[in-house]
């Protein structure tokens, strides 16, 4: 599995991040984070020393967030088994349902459907690093929540998937090809 990245020392991609005008900043944490509100909150904090100190706005900022505010962001990712045309992060994300037999896969849109009826919103869950399986075992599980426990569990498996999307952009070359 994929771990978010930890550091107490300035790295050359937090320096990048820092660096980058307002505009390309907040496009760049949209990619990250659907929810304009996050964004903002993660904006007004730079400049970040270490990235510890972004993760832990991050994790702040999510805390924060009004349901609205949280619906926003869901709505951002594609659901379980069906990745965005052309979004690397999401196929990234999502590769334990990459190869998945077809049973899996129709079972996986079955019950998508089901809590998307049940929840208003995706079935989001940190894929990284879960296998087809996994991600179907906690879906059937998290049916039987109620909305309210199920917005914080979104709330939580949302934060973990920006701190490794956070991770990343911090840390990987952009120039590397």
């Amino acid at each position: 599995m994929e771990a978010p990245v930890t550091s107490r020392s300035p790295t050359p991609g937090l320096a990048r991040f820092n660096a980058l005008e307002e505009r390309a900043a907040a496009t760049a944490l949209h990619e990250v984070c659907a929810s304009a509100e996050w964004g903002r909150r993660l904006l007004a904090g730079r400049p970040y020393t270490v990235v510890d100190d972004l993760l832990a706005a991050s994790d702040a900022a999510m805390a924060g967030l009004t349901a609205a505010d949280l619906a926003e962001a869901v709505a951002g990712h594609p659901p379980i088994g069906r990745p965005e045309p052309g979004d690397a992060a999401s196929a990234r994300e999502q590769r334990g349902m990459a190869g998945a037999p077809a049973e899996l896969g129709a079972e996986m849109l079955e019950l998508n459907l089901a809590y998307q009826e049940r929840f208003g919103h995706v079935f989001l869950i940190r894929a990284t690093g879960r296998t087809g399986e996994q991600m179907r075992d906690a879906l059937r599980r998290r049916l039987a929540n109620s909305p309210e426990q199920e917005r914080e569990i979104t709330r939580t498996e949302l934060g973990a998937i920006n701190r490794i999307r956070l991770s990343r952009l911090v840390t990987e070359d952009p120039t590397a090809a």
